[in-house]
């Protein structure tokens, strides 16, 4: 269940003057679109589009400056409704959920569908906005299902005709298939879902590793990804002190690189991916300073980390030393990524690389694989040890060759 255009929705229902008119919900000349409603799409705005573009694309639409404290409070109304349907609802964002309506006939003494309709609405009478319901077998599909039908929208994708449906469509409707890959698929011949099923498994899983064969199941319609209530964490971070203050960039880089292969390895493990970078530094006196950079797409490799950890990093160095160094992923989704390009060309390559790396160390141990940044960062010696001077460092990301086996 997708709300439509929710925080647009929210304001038009405020201020019934405006239904009739463009609405976008941003704000700033230099700011973005948080979203708008129907009626400037129309137009060509879209969520994320610069606001100068917006404003030159629908010159008559009122810009509102976005209430987030009140979106909050209505989605925790939209919420309540869905988890009074059924305990299964797994949350997307404030205006989207998941529900599993397995085993609910008998409790509201309907099938799905007229459960859904029921609830639909509901939350068009109670909370004043609509909502697009997306019914299928699995999450997949009814997230695709919800998208069809726009806005008060309501679409069916039975699990028989889930393939055929699929066959026809760009593979840049799958979940972590964002243009960089998808153009990558288009190259190798498969510019459609259906190219996807008729080709090689052995041959996905050779160019593209477990992705590749997770695309494939999608291209057939399976999903076995349960509802989840609770999703589990929202970050993951790991961090160290050092035995004597830091000061150069290029000591504190060292210490920071083991921190994102740790960051990483864990984001792997449990098959999630973070949004968002963070940075954590606490100085002698115990003031701490956080950072955070929002990435174009979810990542789970340390290269990515690394890049975009260090960048903020440079920014703080120089004046003030440093007792301790933080670096996390924030804004947590699955390894999957419903949104997002998971197959950016620096994360695949780093992806592929550090899963190859995992591999080798469950067979032979932790020491199998060493970076040469964990050897250049005191691994070998202890980090109260002599410092060594750094100069600064060209490379965004660390190179192939820096990985020693």
């Amino acid at each position: 269940m997708d709300c439509d255009a929710f925080y647009a929705s929210v304001e038009k229902r405020d201020r019934p003057e405006l239904r009739d008119l463009p609405v976008i919900v941003g704000g700033g000349v230099r700011g973005v679109v948080t979203t708008c409603c129907y009626i400037a799409r129309l137009s060509g705005v879209r969520s994320a589009m610069p606001m100068f573009k917006a404003r030159r694309l629908c010159p008559e639409a009122v810009v509102i400056k976005p209430d987030f404290r009140k979106y909050r409070m209505e989605s925790a109304r939209v919420m309540a409704s869905l988890r009074a349907t059924t305990p299964l609802v797994q949350t997307l964002s404030l205006d989207e959920a998941w529900l599993d309506l397995r085993g609910t006939e008998r409790l509201h003494r309907a099938f799905p569908a007229l459960i859904l309709a029921r609830l639909q609405r509901e939350i068009e009478e109670e909370v004043g906005i609509t909502v697009s319901v997306g019914l299928a077998a699995n999450k997949f599909l009814a997230k695709i299902a919800s998208d069809l039908d726009k806005p008060r929208g309501f679409a069916v994708i039975g699990a028989g005709e889930a393939q055929s449906f699929l066959a026809g469509r760009s593979v840049s409707l799958l979940p972590g298939v964002g243009p960089a890959f998808a153009r990558a698929l288009e190259a190798d011949g498969l510019p459609l879902i259906g190219d996807l099923v008729r080709a090689d498994v052995r041959r996905l899983s050779d160019r593209f590793g477990v992705n590749g064969v997770r695309l494939r199941e999608l291209a057939l319609g399976l999903d076995a990804r349960p509802v989840n209530p609770h999703p589990g964490r929202k970050s993951l971070s790991a961090e160290t002190t050092f035995d004597e203050d830091l000061q150069s960039l290029g000591d504190l880089e060292d210490r920071l690189w083991p921190l994102c292969e740790k960051v990483a390895g864990h984001a792997r493990a449990e098959g999630i991916a973070g949004r968002v970078v963070t940075l954590k530094l606490r100085t002698s006196r115990f003031r701490t300073v956080s950072r955070r950079r929002a990435l174009p797409y979810p990542t789970q490799t340390a290269r990515i980390l690394f890049a975009e950890a260090r960048r903020m990093l440079a920014a703080e160095t120089g004046a003030r030393a440093w007792r301790l160094i933080g670096i996390g992923i924030a804004d947590i989704v699955e390894g999957g990524a419903e949104r997002g390009d998971l197959f950016s060309s620096n994360e695949s390559r780093a992806f592929a690389s550090e899963t190859a790396i995992d591999s080798l160390r469950s067979r032979f141990g932790a020491a199998a694989v060493i970076s040469g940044r964990a050897l250049k960062g005191g691994d070998a010696p202890k980090q109260g040890g002599s410092r060594r001077k750094h100069a600064p460092r060209k490379s965004a990301l660390p190179k192939e060759r820096d990985f020693h086996i």
